[in-house]
């Protein structure tokens, strides 16, 4: 038995690996009922660690990530020993999701939250046409892509990345808006955006020219309108490894060739 303070729940991906992992550290450790421990172990992959800060925001409990997954990005080393005493010397860090509010052609209006990113893609042979606004402001009159996202500092890594993006610190006050093939304009990449804007895009030739919605995992069809900001109350904790910080991580990420 332990106390509330040390108590830790095992969770784990669906994968061989991973569920055999949380076997092995439940008999070693101890196993708590998730209502009842201070930190949540998660194992798995960075899909299974982004599903479960979903599940787990607002509770304040802290997860701590070991890879059994594939990339693992935003999980610490898998291994079986000292497991303890690694979460107590672990670096907290706070995750806030972006709030999304995407209206469809029918007249719905949808709320989704993201931890990694906003995505828009066409969805259909034509590419997509995107008015954006920052604030009020436009700030792109048309852009002809097949797609554009914002993206937090934990997503940057992710599909950001993939689209060219830039990787930014955890604790950096931006999100970064990113274009997807862009077409016209040829030359724009994208920006950086203090993480207290509201970041509205409309779909022009929507009829023409349908786009879909995808805040991490969820997604809504066929929208007019899109609103993204991050949100002020809803937080998240996640650990990594002293040794092993999301600073060094985002150092090491961009020196890789």
């Amino acid at each position: 038995m332990t106390d509330g303070s040390s108590a830790i729940a095992f969770i784990s991906a669906d994968n061989d690996d991973a569920r055999e992992a949380a076997k092995r550290l439940a008999a070693l450790y101890g196993q708590s009922q998730i209502e009842e421990a201070r930190t949540i172990v998660a194992l798995g992959g960075d899909g299974f660690m982004l599903q479960t800060l979903h599940e787990h925001m607002d509770s304040g409990r802290k997860i701590y990530g070991m890879n059994r997954g594939t990339v693992g990005f935003l999980m610490n080393e898998y291994s079986e020993v000292g497991l303890r005493e690694r979460i107590d010397a672990a670096v907290p860090e706070t995750i806030r999701p972006l709030v999304t509010e995407a209206t469809t052609a029918g007249g719905k209006t949808e709320t989704m939250r993201a931890i990694n990113e906003v995505s828009l893609f066409r969805q259909s042979a034509q590419a997509a046409k995107i008015r954006i606004t920052i604030d009020d402001h436009v700030r792109l009159d048309e852009l002809i892509c097949d797609g554009v996202m914002v993206a937090t500092p934990a997503g940057s890594t992710a599909y950001n990345l993939s689209a060219h993006g830039p990787i930014l610190p955890l604790d950096a006050p931006l999100l970064a808006l990113t274009p997807v093939s862009p077409f016209r304009p040829r030359r724009w990449r994208g920006a950086l955006i203090p993480n207290r804007s509201v970041v509205r895009f409309d779909i022009l030739e929507a009829d023409k020219r349908p786009v879909n919605a995808v805040a991490d995992h969820a997604e809504v069809k066929s929208v007019v309108s899109v609103s993204v900001r991050e949100s002020r109350r809803s937080t998240a904790t996640i650990l990594f490894d002293a040794s092993h910080s999301w600073d060094e991580r985002i150092l090491a990420e961009q020196f890789r060739y």
